[in-house]
């Protein structure tokens, strides 16, 4: 019997995986008992209530969301998967939550999370590369640092990072509310995914669950279309209280006008883009944690 393989498989570049993207749609994955299953497992990646009062000593919501923010703006800057942020900020809170660090380790922390978040979720080889994150530190941190950390957090988790997050319920919960052909659903999920990207930069969202943040984002994606944010049946599919998923939407649709309002000044600044060529003398985030006397 002839067990070798003859196939062959030439090499992909990390461009061409890239170009590639992901796998089309699966029904199977949009069905009831997936969304069961999410919903019994976002329990076991909660964040512990208040870890800053508790377990951290010297860091503040304020760092944490300075960090969030560098964080997003190089996921922006590489194109990366929408999920990766809110995962690599999932990451982040469960080792904050149960490990206290200094105010210079933050950014070292935010990379790490960066580095697993982009391995497990972009498609192929497009991955964050990790040298590339370096640079984006202005070389604030080694490569060494880089990977004894990410050993740190993967330890620190249990090496448990197939983390639910709010991304995760967003297509389980459009295929079954009743929205109709009118309505273009892509454009409903690209608010919704910017309104958890915003929200994971806020300390104060982790205190809902995944999927109480996707219904709410959900529904003021729906409501700023203006169309009907559906929230009886939103909260019958996530179980969550009325109450509760009602709290949760006006303050998505409280951050979404503040983002607005802040942005508006702004509107005409070019996007800050790190240098190709070398790091600057001066920081090349616009946030350095490192540098900055909190």
């Amino acid at each position: 019997m002839e067990l070798l393989c003859g196939e062959r498989v030439s090499p992909v570049s990390a461009g061409a995986a890239a170009a590639a993207g992901r796998a089309g749609p699966d029904p199977v994955l949009l069905r009831r008992r997936v969304l069961d299953n999410l919903l019994r497992t976002e329990e076991r990646y909660a964040v512990s209530a208040n870890y800053f009062g508790s377990v951290q000593h010297e860091l503040t919501p304020h760092m944490r969301r300075l960090v969030a923010e560098w964080m997003l703006e190089v996921c922006e800057d590489q194109n990366s998967q929408e999920e990766v942020f809110p995962l690599a900020m999932s990451y982040l809170d469960r080792f904050l939550s149960v490990c206290a660090v200094s105010k210079t380790q933050l950014q070292l922390l935010g990379t790490a999370c960066l580095l697993l978040a982009s391995k497990l979720r972009e498609p192929g080889a497009a991955g964050l590369p990790a040298d590339l994150l370096v640079f984006y530190t202005a070389n604030s941190i080694t490569l060494n640092d880089l990977y004894s950390w990410e050993l740190l957090v993967l330890s620190k988790l249990k090496w448990d990072v197939a983390g639910v997050t709010a991304h995760d319920f967003l297509p389980l919960l459009l295929t079954r509310l009743p929205l109709g052909a009118l309505v273009d659903q892509d454009m409903v999920t690209r608010h919704a995914q910017t309104f958890i990207s915003l929200a994971a930069r806020d300390y104060g969202f982790t205190l809902y669950s995944p999927s109480t943040l996707a219904a709410g984002c959900v529904a003021a994606a729906l409501r700023g279309l203006g169309l009907d944010g559906h929230l009886p049946r939103l909260t019958e599919l996530t179980r969550v209280d009325a109450d509760c998923l009602h709290t949760c939407l006006d303050q998505v649709e409280l951050m979404v006008q503040a983002t607005i309002a802040a942005a508006a000044p702004n509107e005409q600044r070019p996007p800050w883009t790190p240098p190709q060529d070398k790091p600057p003398a001066s920081a090349a985030t616009p946030t350095d944690v490192r540098d900055v006397h909190f």
